[in-house]
């Protein structure tokens, strides 16, 4: 599991044919197919929805919170007329299931005049997709609220779109989940992949083996009741649910109550020692207790899915343990692989006997296991594409990890079929491409608390729940970015945290002093990427240590940054002659040259900020870099070479990181510096 739209141009007239001319509808995912009309429905106190079709209690409570949220957004109260023309009529042909499932129908067709508008689904999950869509189509016009007439056909491009949820590193409360569940709801997420176990905590309780939490756990899981209640909150919003527990490796949360599970000596505790445990497969006692294990969880989660990890299985225990070397002998194993493969395949047995199909990493690929297993591949889509070849059905997560900071660019970027002849799908037949099945994005939790967790999955998850509901040729990177800014805004109604959490964590780091000074520079850096935080941890996580540094509180990926890099590049595309481009490059690189005096004596006073004394010195000297090269643009006048070499050693340094924060306005300040080089021939 480790390593590795402004205006919008771009809608469908079908599902693979792009339009260029349209007006703006800020859609995400785009869905397959948009055609626009002239006028907008209004959306007034008169507003009303009428059900017709199949009565569905969980589309009733759809409905009602459909309405709640579009109060919300309008701040409207709706009080309709009772003998008026429903504004909204929503038709479905069939009902939920009790259990939803992999490849449930969820297209609908939404059809929206100047006078009413028509959501029809042959489901009613369809139509709850179809009402997520309608929320969006909402905007303020000089009139008041509207949705323009359109009309909309859509459907998922893969059935599996999901967002894994780590809560073993660092427990994350129910509320916290419940709203992320309404984000991938808003943007049709529709499995929420349970990470519910791991080195650092259990997070169930068991009923059979109390232990676990007892032990494993310092008090911090959700009881079977509190699941069932969750599972039910997902349901509704048409979510299922998936469970992991790792095993064999990524499992010293398991042997702190049960160490005989385990190939060493113990005891252990949560914070380690250094040592991975594993868990021992050779003994008969190992399947008893997961045959009771198993067929607990079974029954408390629904789904008919079952993750059980399988990956980064440090083999040190098993090497080290001359019974474990034995059994692999007696049984003809050439390596520690074919002992997981063995452990595996009883471990798969367990999981279809109590009518649930196998679900593991990359590492759980192999010969032996039945071809009804899915394979995640966090390794790539080369890994994906040959667990398809060898009639395996998987999941894309490599290149969808959003704890490695990368910008929603590069998210979107990665899909799991080929977009090119050179990419591994292209050489899959149909058959084999009808293998897989989607994806899932990965908010792994080392680094993320209750209070910053929002801020890093949203609002780039809605970018890779886009590649995977949308056509593959939704792919305008500006487009893209224009309409998950508009989504971001409205998923802020649905009380996540993203963006108004840094604002009490910059309070904390100031104290009671003025922010704005504080907020300009944390609107200009990132965390460092891939795991390079990692690298200044010198040893092992202390997971209870507080996360509340800039690093914790700032955004994975700088709006401001990419807006000032997109400026200079405008200015750049006109020959360094558009004046208006120039005057907003000015104001900005002024601001950032003044803000050091401003922040200076903020830095000195905080002990959570003063390791930030240089990264705010460096923005200054970025500021005044990039003025003085604009200042040459401007009288066509080459600088002297002592000064190019100054400033690009400035630059050099500005862009190293500190305090474990990337400058990400030193590239675009580099460019106008390179630029001035060659004033004479602008």
């Amino acid at each position: 599991m480790r390593t590795p739209l402004g205006a919008i141009a771009v809608l469908f007239l079908s599902a693979i044919a792009v339009a260029q001319s349209q007006p703006q509808l800020n859609l995400m995912p785009m869905p397959a197919s948009v055609q626009t009309g002239t006028g907008q429905l209004a959306i007034d106190r008169s507003f009303s929805v009428a059900v017709t079709g199949v009565h569905d209690a969980s589309l009733d409570r759809e409905i009602q919170r459909f309405k709640t949220q579009l109060s919300r957004q309008t701040g409207i109260s709706f009080w309709p007329k009772a003998d008026a023309t429903p504004t909204l009529t929503v038709h479905a042909d069939h009902g939920r299931e009790a259990g939803q499932r992999l490849g449930e129908d969820e297209s609908y067709e939404l059809t929206v005049t100047d006078s009413n508008a028509l959501l029809q689904a042959a489901t009613a999950l369809g139509a709850i997709r179809g009402l997520q869509t309608f929320l969006q189509l909402v905007q303020i016009t000089p009139a008041g609220f509207a949705v323009p007439m359109v009309t909309i056909k859509d459907q998922p491009r893969f059935p599996w779109r999901g967002l894994l949820i780590d809560v073993s590193r660092h427990f994350i409360p129910l509320d916290v989940l419940k709203r992320n569940l309404d984000g991938m709801a808003a943007v049709k997420m529709n499995v929420l992949h349970w990470h519910l176990s791991d080195d650092q905590g259990f997070r169930v309780e068991s009923k059979q083996f109390p232990k676990l939490t007892g032990m494993g756990s310092e008090g911090m899981f959700y009881t079977q009741e509190e699941i069932r209640d969750f599972i039910s909150y997902a349901h509704d919003r048409g979510i299922r649910v998936i469970p992991e527990f790792d095993m064999p490796g990524h499992s010293r949360s398991w042997f702190v109550g049960y160490p005989k599970l385990s190939s060493g000596a113990g005891p252990y505790t949560l914070d380690g020692d250094g040592i991975e445990p594993i868990t021992d497969p050779t003994r008969e006692e190992t399947y008893k207790f997961l045959e009771k294990f198993i067929a607990e969880m079974a029954k408390l989660f629904p789904d008919q899915y079952f993750h059980i990890g399988g990956d980064e299985v440090d083999g040190k225990q098993w090497d080290a343990n001359p019974k474990i070397q034995e059994f692999k002998r007696t049984h003809g194993m050439k390596n520690n692989q074919d002992l997981q493969a063995y452990f595996n395949q009883r471990l798969q047995k367990i999981v279809a006997k109590n009518h649930k199909i196998m679900v593991g990493w990359d590492e759980i690929l192999h010969p032996d296991l039945p071809k009804s297993i899915v394979v995640q591949s966090w390794r790539g889509q080369a890994s994906l594409a040959m667990a398809a070849k060898q009639g395996y059905s998987g999941l894309l997560s490599y290149g969808y990890y959003v704890d490695l900071m990368w910008p929603a660019s590069r998210h979107y970027a990665v899909d799991p079929m080929a977009q090119t002849t050179t990419d591994a799908a292209a050489t899959l037949t149909p058959e084999e491409k009808s293998r897989i099945l989607g994806g899932e994005s990965c908010m792994w939790a080392e680094w993320v608390t209750p209070e910053n967790i929002d801020s890093h999955i949203w609002p780039r998850n809605a970018a890779i729940a886009e590649r995977l509901w949308s056509p593959q040729s939704v792919a305008d990177v500006a487009s893209m970015y224009t309409r998950m800014n508009a989504v971001s805004l409205n998923l802020e109604w649905l009380r996540l945290m993203h963006r108004s959490a840094r604002e009490p964590m910059l309070q904390r780091m100031a104290g009671d002093a003025d922010l704005s000074a504080l907020r300009v520079l944390a609107d200009v850096v990132e965390p460092v990427k891939d795991y390079n935080r990692w690298d200044d941890a010198r040893g092992p996580i202390d997971f209870h240590a507080p996360l509340n540094r800039m690093i914790d509180g700032v955004y994975p990926e700088s709006d401001v940054a990419r807006q000032f890099n997109d400026l200079v590049h405008t200015f750049s595309q006109s020959g360094y002659k558009d004046q208006a481009a120039e005057m907003q490059i000015r104001n900005w690189l002024t601001l950032w040259r003044d803000n050091d005096a401003k922040l200076n004596p903020l830095l000195s006073q905080s002990l959570l900020l003063r390791d930030d004394v240089t990264l705010s010195q460096n923005l200054s000297a970025l500021g005044t870099a990039g003025l003085q090269a604009l200042d040459y643009i401007d009288k066509s006048q080459a600088p002297p070479d002592s000064w190019k070499t100054q400033q690009f050693a400035l630059i050099a340094q500005a862009a190293k990181r500190s305090d474990d924060l990337l400058l990400m306005v030193a590239a675009p300040v580099q460019q106008l510096v390179e630029a001035s080089a060659g004033a004479t021939q602008h």
